[in-house]
This record gives structure tokens, C-alpha cells and sequence, in this order.
């Protein structure tokens, strides 16, 4: 029996004629490389937003695809494996895989799981919660993945939620999205966001303080975000925590050498959070400090992961796929394809220097629609130069301008935007794809209520105007 083509099959079959069309007719006006760009670009986009290859399969398709167009200089391409993104990956793996070897994953939850397990919605919502407020005091998304998700997991085996269950998935989803996106309304505390700082410095002599970055963003996108997180978690992935099952769990009974095990791995993980936290006092980057404690959590004797689980514990696949995802982002900027896009986006704008909500939802939804191409730390490289033009467009202010970008680029439809996600998901062993359950009724509740909810917001706090 032949099985009914699906809206997957004809959205990839319709990409592939495209871009068969933009590689035989490239566009007027423009170098063939950027339509060969573009034709690459829109494969790539359409196998990670679609599934229809594994993320990492696509990652190689898109690597092949550019080396044999010949479309980025080699260097710049594969650039991505040298990324402090693709280490702290590297060192995520092996940190969350001493916590579970350890077994200290499994005693902290049951050190906290009488505070939480009293009721499905308690657990999601004191998850969630925690991985917001972990926000505040560790710089890096992987990192609070890294020590967030195998506690949550064991809280999921603790309760009794199976691989796949609903309960699990919930869990594993929220934590994932409850560990970057409420973060992107802390200043120091996400990589697009330093990106934006960065370049609003160095091109507009702009410096936004913490406080005010704040105040402007977390009410809205950090409070409020959280709490549909959890709502959405609880509507999309709906579980009943077992009162038998709950009470009748086994406590962690550790034998002496587990129990030092789980001391060790707990003073390397409390020495490598303080360094995290620290950074921006002793300079080095958060990517080294994770690869340090990897390091030492593989030495013979003194360590807690085994050479032999070395490979077991890190998904070599989610390195190419972070890899290709970086490379993306170069390619889109190096081939004209994001200054040709923003200018495009930029005649869009309705109303011509009147300011107002309609330009703040364009302005925001500009933002949003980059980061599905540029990925989300691209978004402030493509769109930052643009921001005195969108200005005078407008009517909006430069750091109006400016903020509108956090935005749109903290509302993320596909997980492919953004690095941490694809990481959280794995440390969690749940299928990636059940995350754009989550992600793209966010996404519309974000562009539908909590837009324009950031945009009365920002009027009460007299940003507008």
C-alpha cells in the first residue's frame, strides 16, 4: 500500500525545483553566486526546519554543497569547528555525562524532588523557574542545560515518566526553552544579545546598561514568556503524576565510593559555575572553562568519565549540525544574501517616519523573520548596520531601533536557530522535533499577544518617545 505524500514531501520537493531554478536562472542583477547561494541556503533551511533529514545529514549536504559551488573560502566554511560553540558542546557532553554517571543528577533530584513532585504543574513550573533564574548568575545557555536537564531527567525516572511519555517530554521541552529564551532578556546571559551590545558600541557608540536592558526586557520576555512556556508545556504535553509511583520511588542509597564520586563531580561543577559566572572579571572565555573540567573529568584515576564512554557521551552529529548552522550564518553574509534580505524587509515598513505600534511590530517581526535564515546570532551582524536608516524610516529612535531587535530574535520557530536548543534536546535523549510543538505555538502567542503587550510596556516605562 503506498503511503499519502505528506506537507513534508511537498514542501522539500518544492524547495529542491526552486533551487534546481535558482542554479539554471540565476537572478538578474545579482553575482551567480549569491542565487547558488541562495538556492544552498533554501535546501538546508528546508531539510532542518522540515526533518526530512537527520539534522547532522543536512549539516554535510550543506557543507558538500557549498565546497563544490565553490561559494565561501574553505577557512570561513568549516571555521565552525573551531568555534567556542562547538566546544562548549564538546564539554556540555562530557560534564552532563559525569553528573549522570555519577549519580549526581539522581540526589539532587531527590534532594528536591519533595519540594516538586507534589503535582505535574508544580514540576514544570519550579523547573522552569529555576532554569530563569539560573539566568542571572551563569553567562552561558549550555551551561544551564548542562546542569539543569539531567535533573530534570532524573526527576522524570524519579516519578515514573518513561522515553516518550508525555510527562518526560514535557519536562524535556520546557527545560530546554526555559534555559535560553528568558535569557535573552538578561544582557550578559546570551551570545545574540553581546553580539547586539557589540556592534550598537562599535558602530553607534551606544552602550546599554544592565538595568535598563532589564527593565526593558524581562517583565515581557522573561516573566511573562516563562509562565506561556509553562502553560504551553502543560496544554501540548499533558501528564499525571502517580501518587503510588510518586511515594513509592526508591531513594537514592549510594554506595561510599558513589557518594565520593558525586563529592568530586559536584567541587568540579561548583568550580566551573563560579568561573562562569566570573568571566567577565578573569577574561576567559566560558567555552575553555567547560573544556578544562571536561578535561579533568576524563583523567585516568582522578576522573569520573571512562575513555572508553568518551564517545558514547557526546553526539558527534549535534557538532556537525552547530557547525553547518555557524557556516550558515557566514555564508548568508558573505554572499550578499543578508544585506539584499534586510534591504528587502526594510521596505516593508509601514509607516514612513510615524513610529507607532505598526512600525514596532515590523521592526520586531523583521527581526524574527532574519533569524530564520541568519540564524539568531546573525541577526544583529545583518540588521545592526541598518539601524540608523530603519530610524529615519520609522520615526523610531536608533536604540529603539536597536532594541526591537531582542524582539524578534528571542521568538524562535525552529530549533535549528539556535545552538543551545539543539544541545539541551540531546542531553536529554528525547526527539528533537518535539520541540517545534512547543516552538511554534510560542512563537505565535509571542507575535499575537506578547508583542504587542512589549509594546505597551515599553510605552509605560517611557522607552517610546
Amino acid at each position: 500500500m503506498n503511503k499519502p505524500v505528506s506537507l513534508r514531501h511537498v514542501a522539500v520537493a518544492l524547495a529542491l525545483i526552486l533551487a534546481v531554478w535558482l542554479v539554471l536562472f540565476p537572478m538578474a542583477g545579482v553575482q551567480p553566486n549569491v542565487s547558488y547561494s541562495a538556492a544552498v541556503i533554501l535546501i538546508t533551511l528546508t531539510g532542518w526546519s522540515t526533518g526530512f533529514f537527520p539534522p547532522f545529514l543536512t549539516g554535510l549536504i550543506f557543507f558538500a554543497l557549498v565546497t563544490i559551488f565553490q561559494l565561501l573560502d574553505p577557512g570561513i566554511l568549516f571555521a565552525g569547528f573551531g568555534s567556542t560553540a562547538v566546544w562548549l558542546i564538546i564539554s556540555g557532553f562530557v560534564i552532563g555525562s559525569a553528573i549522570s554517571l555519577s549519580g549526581l543528577g539522581k540526589r539532587l533530584a531527590s534532594r528536591i524532588a519533595p519540594y516538586l513532585v507534589g503535582s505535574y504543574f508544580r514540576l514544570i513550573f519550579g523547573l522552569v523557574v529555576s532554569a530563569m533564574i539560573l539566568g542571572f548568575v551563569m553567562p552561558s545557555s549550555v551551561g544551564r542545560s548542562v546542569v539543569m536537564i539531567p535533573i530534570g531527567m532524573a526527576l522524570a525516572d524519579k516519578v515514573g515518566f518513561s522515553s516518550g511519555s508525555h510527562g518526560r517530554l514535557g519536562i524535556a521541552t520546557s527545560l530546554t526553552l526555559a534555559c535560553n529564551m528568558p535569557s535573552f532578556a538578561i544582557l550578559p546571559a546570551n551570545i545574540p544579545n553581546m553580539i547586539l551590545s557589540g556592534a550598537s558600541e562599535t558602530l553607534f557608540d551606544l552602550s546599554f546598561g544592565y538595568t535598563e536592558y532589564l527593565l526593558l526586557h524581562f517583565p515581557v520576555l522573561g516573566i511573562v514568556k516563562s509562565l506561556v512556556i509553562v502553560a504551553l508545556t502543560l496544554f501540548i504535553f499533558p501528564a499525571h503524576i502517580n501518587a503510588e509511583a510518586r511515594d513509592e520511588a526508591p531513594q537514592s542509597q549510594d554506595e561510599p565510593y558513589q557518594t565520593a564520586m558525586q563529592i568530586r563531580v559536584g567541587i568540579i561543577l561548583g568550580v566551573t559555575l563560579l568561573l562562569w559566572v566570573t568571566d567577565t572579571v578573569h577574561g576567559v572565555n566560558p567555552a575553555w572553562i567547560g573544556l578544562a573540567a571536561a578535561i579533568i573529568l576524563l583523567l585516568p584515576r582522578w576522573g569520573i568519565v571512562p575513555p572508553k564512554s568518551f564517545n558514547g557521551s557526546i553526539d558527534f552529529g549535534a557538532v556537525v549540525f552547530v557547525a553547518a548552522a555557524l557556516g550558515l550564518g557566514a555564508l548568508v553574509n558573505q554572499s550578499g544574501i543578508g544585506s539584499i534580505m534586510g534591504d528587502v524587509l526594510g521596505n516593508l515598513v509601514p509607516g514612513k517616519g510615524e513610529g507607532g505600534f505598526l512600525n514596532f511590530m515590523a521592526l520586531s517581526l523583521m527581526s524574527m523573520v532574519t533569524g530564520l535564515v541568519a540564524t539568531v546570532p546573525g541577526v544583529p551582524t545583518v540588521l545592526t548596520p541598518m539601524a540608523a536608516d530603519l530610524a529615519q524610516t520609522t520615526g523610531f529612535t536608533v536604540p529603539e531601533v536597536l532594541m526591537t531587535q531582542v524582539v524578534g530574535f528571542s521568538t524562535i520557530i525552529f530549533p535549528y536557530q539556535v545552538t543551545p536548543l539543539i544541545i539541551a534536546m540531546q542531553l536529554s535523549n528525547e526527539p528533537l522535533v518535539k520541540l517545534v510543538k512547543l516552538t511554534f505555538p510560542l512563537a505565535v502567542i509571542t507575535i499575537l499577544v506578547l508583542m504587542p503587550l512589549d509594546y505597551l510596556w515599553w510605552g509605560f516605562v517611557g522607552w517610546l518617545g
